[in-house]
């Protein structure tokens, strides 16, 4: 069930949960977010371990965290953190993703709590947790700053928030709509509307208003000739990610 003051966008819904049965496809139409995984858990893992004191090299270093994927889709997010010893609750307001994400999820033998809701109901249930991953979700919904005044009503004092988009210049519509979706054919056309698309000062002052603190920020840029994804302290012309946290 949605609730009453939900941000979510029924049309942009409905384009993810055409899409589900191809989640865990790497060739399919979610091959750019696999593509670009392994760089995404990167800096998610990096940012988690610096904030809450975890060494990478145990074998279950989020052990004891709470974390909740928000937006998961899949899962493709949800079974590393949850490999990571990290207990997670993944919520999607698609719910034709969310079976696909238990099935596979239990069929790599992984406990993960996926549900259908929102971000808005998850926080008027006062639930919280020590880390919030918000990726590639915020340029979906209808209101940016209602929705991540809702994710930091998710975190604890002291949590961390993950957040990621596209940034909305020339480029980003060259690369990841033209690019993306004529070009290459990664993605339905209209996967993305280039109007929705958010600046990083934008995106860092929503976070400010919504009760965070913003404490970094990088790019993740694609290499077309090495057909590879890097992170960048620099370069946030297109794809970009945020960490942010909850004072305690």
């Amino acid at each position: 069930m949605q609730a009453p003051q939900s941000t979510v966008d029924p049309s942009e819904i409905a384009k993810f949960e055409a899409m589900a049965a191809e989640w865990w496809d790497p060739t399919g139409k979610f091959k750019p977010l696999h593509m670009l995984n392994p760089c995404r858990l990167d800096y998610i893992t990096q940012q988690i371990a610096a904030e809450f004191d975890r060494d990478l090299s145990d074998p279950a270093p989020f052990s004891g965290l709470r974390l909740l994927d928000i937006g998961c889709g899949g899962g493709l997010l949800s079974e590393p953190m949850a490999r990571l010893g990290a207990d997670v609750v993944g919520a999607d307001a698609a719910e034709r993703n969310l079976p696909v994400a238990r099935v596979h999820a239990e069929q790599s033998g992984l406990e993960i709590d996926y549900r259908h809701t929102t971000a808005e109901a998850m926080a008027d249930s006062a639930e919280q947790f020590d880390v919030v991953l918000n990726m590639e979700v915020v340029e979906h919904v209808a209101d940016p700053q209602a929705y991540l005044t809702a994710t930091q009503q998710l975190l604890k004092p002291g949590g961390l928030q993950i957040c990621s988009t596209i940034n909305r210049n020339p480029k980003s519509y060259a690369m990841a709509i033209f690019g993306a979706e004529v070009v290459m054919r990664w993605l339905p056309r209209g996967t993305h509307e280039w109007s929705k698309f958010i600046t990083p000062d934008e995106l860092f002052d929503f976070l400010s208003k919504a009760g965070l603190t913003p404490v970094d920020r990088k790019g993740f840029v694609f290499n077309p000739l090495l057909w590879s994804w890097s992170i960048s302290a620099k370069d946030l012309s297109v794809n970009y990610v945020t960490a942010s946290t909850k004072p305690a």
